[in-house]
C-alpha cells in the first residue's frame, strides 16, 4: 500500500517526497493478438492470490552458514497464521537439517527482518497497524527476544545497522518528542541505549558515514530545507546548502575516503541525477554528474561494503533499468540473467563477503522464485516458488501504455487485459495509485492479476505529480487534488473507451490511500463515468484529514500546505475538492474499507463518507477491521476484503 505521506528518516529527502501519493488519442497499444492468443483461464480462489507464501523473505547470515526466512504459522489451534522468522543451516548453498522457528508473533505478521551479523536477527513490529514500530532483537542460538524500543506510542526504526560493530545498531525514535526523532546507539544484547544525536526540533532526517557516525542531517525551515554537515561527531553541524521544497539534494552515502558524498540531485535540472558532492564545495555548479537519464529520474544508488565502492544505480523507465559502476556486479547480474531468461532479477541480500546472494526472479505474470547465487561457482540454487497455487501461463500480461492528457501531458501507465478475451467492450477497473507522490511500475501485482482473472481489464496510470518523470511533471500536480490530477485519470478512462477496449457502461474505479481519494473524487465529480467504486483507506475530507495527521508529520506541514492546499488560504478550493462535502452528487454504488487504527487516514474519513451516503439512501458497503491500519496486512482480513470486492464489482459491472 502506498502511503499518503512518507518521510525517510534514514535517507535525507530534502525536497520531501511526501508519500501520501478534447483528449488526444495518440497512445501506444499492443495488437489484440498479444492478449487473446490463449484460452480463458479458470477462476482461481481469492486465497490463491493473497495468502502469505509458505516460505519467503529469504536472507543469508553474514557468514553464509545460515538461511533465514519467514513462514506463516498458527501458534495454537484456532489462531490465525502469522509470518514468523525461521532459520536453517546451509551446506554451501543447500539448506540442510530441520528449520527452527525463532519468533512467535501471534497478533500480526512481522513487518520486516534483517540479519545482524550471523548470531542475531532484528525485526520490526507494530500493533494493529498503528505504525508505532518497535525494533526487536532475537538471539539465533537461544531464541531470546529483546525489545530494543519497548515504549508505548513511539515509532522506532533502524538508521544504521553498523555492519562492523557486532553488538550495536543506530536506532531513531520519537519517545522524547512525538514530532521529531533522536538517534541512539543501542546494544542488541541488552537494549541499553546511548543518545548519539538529539533533534533540536526541526531535523527531518539523519545520515551516517561508513563508520556509523552521524555527520549529515536535513533541517526544515518553512518551505526550505537546509543540508547540514559536520566533519566529526564532536563538531557542530553547519548549513552547507539550502534548497526549496521542489529541489532534491539527497545524500545516499559517502565515498570510501569519506571526503565526498554521493547524492541524488535535481539542482539546476528537471530530472534527478546521480552526482558527487564535496561538502567543502557544496555549490550546485560544483556537483560532479555521474549519471543521468534524459527522460526519467535516476534513483536507487547501491554501495558495496565488501568492495568499498559504488556499484550501480537502479531506476524505472517502463521497466527497471540499471547503470553499473562496478564490473563485478555487472558480471554477477549478467550471469544470473543468463540462467533466468525472461525474468526480471533483483538481489535482495548477500553474505558479508558478497560472494553469495539471495536472488528474486519475477515478471508481470508471476511473483517467481527465490534462489541462492554463488558467484564463485556460478551456480544458482532454487529455494522455492513464491506462489505455487497459480501457474504463470494463467495470468495476464501487463503492457506499458501512454496517452495524452487534455492539456497535452504524456501520461504513462500500464494496461492489463484479461487473458483469452478479445480486447473489446470489456468491463474495466481503473486503479489510480496511492501516494500521490509515488508511481506504478511494471511487475507482478496480485490485485491486478486477481481482477484480470475475474474478467476485468485494469488500467493503472501515473497521473501528474507521480514521481519519476521529473520536477516539472511532479509540480504540475501541486494544488490539483480533485482537479487536473483527477482529469488525468478521467482522460485515461476516455482513452480506454475510444480505443474500444472498455464498455462505457461497465467501468469501475478502485484505489487505496490517495487512490482512495481519487476513487471518491471520481464518483463525486464525474458521477456518470463509473458503474462501481471501491475506496480503500481514502481521504474524504481535506480539512479533517489534515487535523488528524501523525505528530511526526507536523514539521512538514508548511510544505504539505503548499503542495496540496492551506486550510485557511485555500479554503474554497479544499471545500470544492473534498468529496464528502459534495456527497449529494454521488450516485455510483460504493464499497468502503478502512482500518480502525490507521494513523495516516483516520477512520473518521470513511465514517463521514458512509454516513453522508446512507443518509441519502445511496448504496454503500462498509468494512472496518479493528486490528488493521493503513491497509490490511493480516491475511484473513485481506481474504475478507477481496472476496467482498469481487462480489461488489460483479453485482454492479457484470464482467
Amino acid at each position: 500500500m502506498n502511503s499518503i505521506v512518507h518521510t525517510s528518516m534514514t535517507r535525507i529527502r530534502t525536497h520531501i517526497v511526501l508519500v501520501l501519493a478534447s483528449i488526444a488519442l495518440a497512445g501506444s497499444f499492443a495488437p489484440a493478438h498479444v492478449f487473446a492468443d490463449a484460452t480463458v483461464p479458470k477462476k482461481f480462489p481469492v486465497r490463491d492470490f493473497f495468502a502469505n507464501p509458505e516460505r519467503a523473505y529469504f536472507r543469508l547470515s553474514d557468514d553464509g552458514k545460515t538461511l533465514g526466512f519467514m513462514q506463516p504459522v498458527a501458534e495454537a489451534q484456532g489462531q490465525q497464521r502469522r509470518l514468523n522468522v525461521f532459520v536453517q543451516p546451509l551446506e554451501g548453498s543447500t539448506p540442510v537439517g530441520e528449520a527452527r522457528q525463532l519468533t512467535h508473533e501471534t497478533a500480526r505478521d512481522i513487518n520486516i527482518y534483517y540479519w545482524k551479523g550471523s548470531d542475531r536477527i532484528l525485526y520490526t513490529k507494530d500493533f494493529g497497524g498503528d505504525e508505532n514500530f518497535h525494533v526487536v532483537a532475537v538471539d539465533v542460538k537461544t531464541a531470546k527476544i529483546t525489545d530494543l524500543t519497548p515504549f508505548d506510542k513511539v515509532r522506532a526504526e533502524i538508521v544504521d545497522d553498523l555492519p562492523d560493530d557486532p553488538f550495536h545498531v543506530l536506532i531513531q525514535h520519537n519517545k522524547r518528542n512525538p514530532e521529531v526523532f533522536d538517534v541512539f546507539r543501542v546494544d542488541v544484547r541488552t537494549g541499553e541505549s546511548v543518545l548519539v544525536a538529539e533533534n533540536p526540533g526541526d531535523i527531518l532526517g539523519w545520515q551516517t558515514d561508513h563508520h556509523g557516525r552521524v555527520l549529515m542531517a536535513a533541517r526544515t525551515k518553512g518551505l526550505d530545507t537546509e543540508l547540514l554537515y559536520r566533519p566529526s561527531e564532536k563538531a557542530e553541524f553547519k548549513t552547507i546548502a539550502t534548497t526549496d521544497y521542489k529541489t532534491r539534494l539527497d545524500p545516499a552515502f559517502f565515498t570510501d575516503d569519506e571526503k565526498k558524498v554521493y547524492m541524488i540531485s535535481n539542482r539546476g535540472r528537471d530530472k534527478t541525477a546521480l552526482v558527487m558532492m564535496d561538502p567543502d564545495k557544496p555549490q550546485a555548479e560544483a556537483e560532479e554528474v555521474l549519471y543521468q537519464d534524459p527522460d526519467v529520474d535516476v534513483d536507487g544508488p547501491s554501495w558495496s561494503n565488501a568492495r568499498r565502492r559504488l556499484t550501480m544505480v537502479t531506476y524505472a523507465r517502463e521497466k527497471t533499468v540499471r547503470k553499473f559502476f562496478d564490473p563485478y556486479y555487472e558480471k554477477v547480474f549478467a550471469d544470473i540473467e543468463k540462467k533466468l531468461p525472461g525474468m526480471e532479477v533483483a538481489i535482495q541480500n548477500s553474505t558479508k563477503a558478497e560472494d553469495k546472494f539471495i536472488v528474486a526472479a519475477a515478471n508481470d505474470r508471476t511473483p517467481g522464485a527465490r534462489y541462492i547465487y554463488d558467484a564463485k561457482a556460478d551456480t544458482l540454487t532454487k529455494l522455492g516458488d513464491i506462489n505455487t497455487r497459480i501457474p504463470e501461463d494463467a495470468m495476464s500480461f501487463m503492457k506499458p501504455i501512454t496517452y495524452a492528457s487534455r492539456d497535452g501531458l504524456t501520461i504513462h501507465g500500464y494496461l492489463t487485459l484479461p487473458l483469452g478475451r478479445e480486447p473489446k467492450n470489456l468491463a474495466c477497473v481503473v486503479n489510480p495509485h496511492g501516494g500521490p507522490w509515488a508511481r506504478d511500475t511494471w511487475g507482478y501485482n496480485p490485485e491486478v492479476q486477481f481482477l484480470a482473472n475475474r474478467g476485468y481489464c485494469v488500467l493503472q496510470m501515473n497521473f501528474r505529480s507521480s514521481t519519476g518523470y521529473g520536477r516539472k511533471f511532479w509540480e504540475a500536480g501541486f494544488g490539483q487534488w480533485g482537479l487536473k490530477m483527477q482529469d488525468d485519470i478521467t482522460d485515461g478512462v476516455k482513452w480506454l473507451i475510444a480505443q474500444g477496449i472498455a464498455d462505457p457502461k461497465r467501468i469501475g474505479i478502485y484505489g487505496g490511500s490517495y487512490g482512495g481519494y481519487a476513487t471518491l473524487a471520481g464518483v463525486t465529480f464525474t458521477p456518470d463515468l463509473y458503474a462501481a467504486a471501491v475506496d480503500y483507506v481514502g481521504v474524504a475530507n481535506m480539512f479533517t484529514f489534515m487535523k488528524t495527521i501523525p505528530p511526526y508529520w507536523k514539521p512538514l506541514m508548511p510544505k504539505f500546505y503548499e503542495m496540496v492546499g492551506d486550510p485557511v488560504k485555500d479554503k474554497a478550493r479544499l471545500e470544492a475538492t473534498s468529496p464528502v462535502l459534495h456527497a449529494d452528487r454521488i450516485k455510483t454504488p460504493l464499497f468502503v474499507a478502512q482500518g480502525a487504527r490507521d494513523p495516516r487516514v483516520n477512520k473518521d474519513e470513511s465514517d463521514q463518507m458512509v454516513a453522508a451516503l446512507k443518509k441519502r439512501g445511496v448504496a454503500v458497503e462498509y468494512m472496518v477491521k479493528d486490528n488493521e491500519g493503513h491497509g490490511f496486512r493480516n491475511e484473513e482480513n485481506q481474504f475478507a476484503f477481496y472476496e467482498a470486492m469481487e462480489k461488489f464489482l460483479a453485482a454492479h459491472m457484470a464482467p
